[in-house]
């Protein structure tokens, strides 16, 4: 079942009365609980949601075996509203934040099928992500401490020519130590910030003269060397691409309908 599909049918279980298709009368219902008809149309919707098929396609005992859960699930729910919890604050915001959903997802299914994705736009949107990509990828090595003074007690070792991979064996708090302080090869968008940008100001085999904090300690980098990134192809990615648009465009509309849209803040 796919995480739309889920949402769906779990709000509409948690109000089967609001959800249920009317059929008017008794006539096409599959089953009727205490007088309420369950429509053949809301049966197969929830054959669908929990088996992934069609009714027809399942055996008698499995059909069975799904209405049997439904009327069980009608139970349940006539009970509660009977019991009042429709009306109990946490029940009444689940549903509503259920429906919300639910209708959300709904236009924007709606929205998109009106307005699918074109080549161009797909291609213009993957250039665009992949002109936001590093270019390069960096392999270096790093030593890990707890203060900046020990840090640039480190930085005179080494620029007294210790060798920066045993100092990292011997010094380093990171589990990298095991490698001499290797991190492998790695893009600067995967690493916290300051770490980062200090990388990407070194030569291959400079090292940082000022200690780099981040919230792990006081880091000595050294940049072993750098390679080029090659963006993926478009291919590859296209199914992502097209997600980005498609967010793009719903919270567009979101954006129109919040201009037009009388609306008042009392948080």
């Amino acid at each position: 079942m796919t995480p739309k599909r889920s949402l769906l049918l779990a709000a509409c279980l948690l109000g089967l009365g609001a959800c249920q298709p009317q059929s008017g009368s008794s006539g096409d219902a599959v089953a009727t609980v205490n007088g309420k008809p369950i429509s053949r149309e809301f049966f197969e919707f929830y054959a669908k949601g929990m088996a992934g098929q069609e009714s027809a396609a399942l055996s008698p005992e499995q059909r069975e075996q799904l209405l049997d859960a439904l009327i069980r699930a009608e139970l349940v729910a006539q009970q509660a509203e009977k019991d009042g919890l429709t009306k109990e604050t946490q029940t009444a915001a689940l549903l509503h934040v259920s429906r919300l959903n639910v209708l959300q997802q709904a236009a924007s299914q709606r929205l998109l099928q009106e307005n699918e994705a074109t080549e161009e736009e797909l291609r213009a949107e993957y250039e665009a992500q992949i002109a936001q990509l590093p270019k390069h990828e960096y392999r270096a090595r790093h030593i890990l401490v707890a203060t900046e003074e020990f840090a640039n007690n480190l930085v005179k070792r080494l620029e007294k020519g210790e060798d920066f991979a045993k100092l990292a064996e011997k010094e380093s708090l990171d589990s990298s130590k095991m490698n001499g302080g290797d991190l492998g090869w790695f893009r600067p968008d995967t690493m916290v910030k300051p770490f980062a940008d200090a990388v990407v100001a070194l030569k291959p085999g400079e090292f940082t003269r000022k200690p780099v904090q981040t919230q792990y300690g006081w880091h000595v980098i050294r940049l072993e060397e750098t390679r080029d990134l090659a963006p993926p192809a478009f291919d590859e990615v296209r199914n992502r691409v097209e997600q980005i648009v498609n967010a793009k465009k719903f919270n567009a509309y979101i954006e129109e309908l919040a201009k037009n849209a009388k609306i008042e803040k009392s948080l």
